[in-house]
């Protein structure tokens, strides 16, 4: 006898050899359905996306249903003029040519092949091992904002959460957050499990400072692999302060 969870297997297993796959939608198990739960439970009504790149994350937000403000930083004109074009029609997503740090002014961006791999750090042969596309083909002097400054500028009524996704640089984001953080009520990191750029703070040294700066991480997302070895190099965390 056949059980229906065993045709259930089987179904699911042929979606999986064309590349697709089928799973429950609950924020017990899924990550998407999580973070929605997160986001209601925190009442996020404003995010701000650091390392916005070409506008993919404000995208993801959008077609999960959330329809609260975005603000998008990218400081890489060419995936700033995608980022504009992709946000163009949308009144409440925001961007801004700017990198952001731990102190505002100017700085030197290494300018990758792959534009999402762009950073101010050195990258190092892991990266390029895992991804060719990633080496680095010139660099851009950008303008720096740190996020104290951003977030003054803010209403009160904003309840924040913070990406940030900038290549290995995320710990000096939040050295210049440290005046604003009893506002911010969630952070999700790009969290790297080996170096991929010289001088980045790696995932068990990201979550104790998180901790020191009062967030608590609460769901974990795959991020990026390893396509020859199946290795996972990156996953983001998401944080929250508890009681906000």
């Amino acid at each position: 006898m056949i059980l229906p969870q065993d045709l259930a297997w089987r179904a699911r297993r042929l979606l999986n050899r064309a590349g697709l796959d089928v799973t429950s939608y609950r924020s017990t198990r899924h990550p998407i359905a999580r973070r929605l739960r997160l986001f209601a439970n925190h009442g996020i009504n404003h995010v701000l996306d650091i390392g916005a790149n070409a506008g993919q994350y404000g995208k993801f937000l959008r077609t999960i249903g959330y329809a609260g403000q975005i603000d998008s930083y990218e400081p890489l004109a060419s995936a700033f003029e995608s980022l504009k074009a992709t946000a163009a029609a949308d009144s409440k997503w925001a961007v801004h040519r700017s990198a952001v740090g731990d102190k505002a002014g100017r700085l030197t961006l290494n300018v990758s092949r792959n534009s999402e791999c762009s950073s101010v750090l050195p990258m190092l042969d892991r990266q390029i091992e895992a991804y060719p596309d990633a080496v680095y083909v010139g660099t851009e002097e950008v303008d720096v904002q740190t996020i104290d400054g951003i977030v003054e500028k803010l209403p009160s009524s904003a309840s924040l959460f913070l990406k940030v996704d900038t290549q290995g640089y995320e710990r000096n984001v939040l050295e210049g957050a440290r005046g604003c953080l009893a506002r911010i009520r969630g952070v999700q990191l790009e969290l790297s499990l080996v170096p991929l750029y010289q001088g980045e703070s790696l995932m068990p040294e990201m979550v104790n400072f998180l901790k020191e700066l009062g967030f608590v991480l609460m769901a974990l997302e795959p991020g990026s692999s390893d396509e020859k070895t199946g290795q996972l190099l990156q996953f983001d965390g998401l944080f929250f302060r508890p009681g906000s």
